[in-house]
């Protein structure tokens, strides 16, 4: 089979090079297009449902939220595992599927399941998917660097602008918030005024959701003028809500300021985000999607923040905290440096032993066109651009040039042996 493969290749020399032209420029096509990432995700294959119920302890998330769906979820095909963790006021339940499950096929068929199980749960819980995205996906982390703003003005800025902002990049699966304070309106209440008044802590959470409203009305013509009448009723101070009347005694108005304050404070914090032990930071960690190509997914982010840039205030940058792509980068290059140090040191060698310059291009010309034709197989079976995946291409590069001297040498005691005997 070897022999009629080379004596084919002698007879048909110029078939031989537009085939090999042919191959370097899908293998050039395929470096390009290949997805290009540091390390290769060997996480599971997994949708993630996450419930909210604030307040509850979790052996009431346990009973009423996680076992209710991880039960009720069952059956899903291709589905290897469901695992179910309770926390307080939060319940994550994991669906682990087989490898050769299309993430968005599952996504689909566990939303389909999902809607049945929401009916088991308890009124105003609605269970939500998690991001497309695996835990190798945190591709890029920045900082608001803003001195002389707080933390709370940085985190609403962030929750607010820069991450809507980013969350329209295309491969961005979602840009999850850190550190500082989410705002929040927050009414504390005195129970001895409560129990003078005969008013409840629900009696005060009602009134406030009800008095945060706002309803249409209709059209109103007048001297051939169409007028639209609607009310104004959302929050949008401290006094707004201290004036909301609770209750009526003897033709007087009880409002929430005669029975506590009202404050603007942070929400609950579970813990603190540090940069350097500089103090703390508000930011953001953008989430790659499933398949992408975390090169171009960060490019495209970093063109993103330019523009956001442009609607700070004044004072606030955007600071990288951490950037993949530089790992990528110095793995590609490594890479490039050890397949131009080989075909380098093959030549010179080869030139010394052999003296023969057309011998040692033979050897030398093989190593690039190995390489192209390893990045058409990876981009063929979906194999991404990693540290693992071209340490293996350089380090198959060196078997490939032994190959290659040893071929090249032999044939050339064999051509000079029958030059020398004819």
């Amino acid at each position: 089979m070897i022999k009629k493969l080379i004596s084919w290749s002698i007879k048909n020399k110029w078939m031989v090079v537009i085939m090999y032209s042919m191959m370097v420029i899908y293998g050039i096509y395929s470096v390009y297009n290949t997805p290009v990432d540091a390390l290769p995700d060997l996480s599971e294959n997994q949708v993630i449902i996450y419930t909210e119920w604030m307040g509850r302890n979790p052996q009431i998330i346990e009973d009423q939220i996680t076992y209710p769906l991880t039960s009720n979820l069952q059956g899903i095909p291709k589905v290897k595992n469901i695992r179910g963790a309770s926390m307080f006021g939060m319940s994550f339940v994991f669906i682990i599927f087989e490898d050769d499950a299309e993430i968005y096929w599952a996504r689909a068929r566990v939303l389909e399941r999902l809607n049945y199980a929401t009916r088991l749960l308890p009124p105003n819980v609605t269970p939500t998917l998690g991001p497309d995205g695996t835990g190798l996906g945190h591709v890029y982390w920045y900082t608001l660097d803003a001195p002389g703003y707080d933390l709370g003005e940085l985190r609403a800025l962030q929750d607010w602008y820069v991450r809507f902002g980013l969350q329209t990049v295309e491969g961005v699966s979602e840009v999850a918030s850190f550190g500082g304070y989410q705002k929040q309106y927050q009414v504390v209440v005195d129970p001895m005024k409560l129990r003078y008044h005969n008013i409840t802590i629900m009696d005060v959470a009602n009134k406030i959701k009800e008095n945060n409203n706002e309803v249409g009305g209709r059209k109103f013509e007048l001297s051939d003028i169409g007028y639209i009448i609607k009310s104004t009723g959302y929050i949008k101070n401290i006094n707004d809500i201290e004036n909301i009347p609770l209750k009526t005694e003897n033709t007087v108005p009880i409002t929430v300021k005669d029975i506590g304050t009202v404050q603007m404070g942070g929400d609950l914090r579970l813990g603190i985000v540090d940069e350097n032990g500089e103090g703390e930071k508000v930011g953001g960690i953008v989430i790659m999607r499933y398949g992408e190509n975390a090169k171009e997914v960060i490019d495209r982010v970093k063109e993103k923040i330019e523009e956001v840039k442009k609607g700070l205030p004044a004072g606030v940058t955007i600071k990288p905290a951490y950037d993949r792509s530089d790992l990528i980068n110095a793995t590609i290059d490594t890479l490039t440096e050890a397949v131009t140090e080989e075909i380098i040191v093959v030549a010179i060698v080869l030139f010394i032993f052999l003296l023969h310059v057309r011998s040692a291009l033979i050897v030398v010309i093989t190593i690039p066109v190995s390489v192209l034709f390893a990045f058409i197989l990876m981009n063929w079976f979906g194999i991404t651009s990693n540290i693992m995946s071209l340490a293996g291409v350089a380090l198959a590069v060196g078997d490939l040039v032994d190959a290659g001297i040893v071929m090249v040498e032999n044939a050339m005691k064999t051509l000079g042996g029958e030059a020398e005997t004819n």
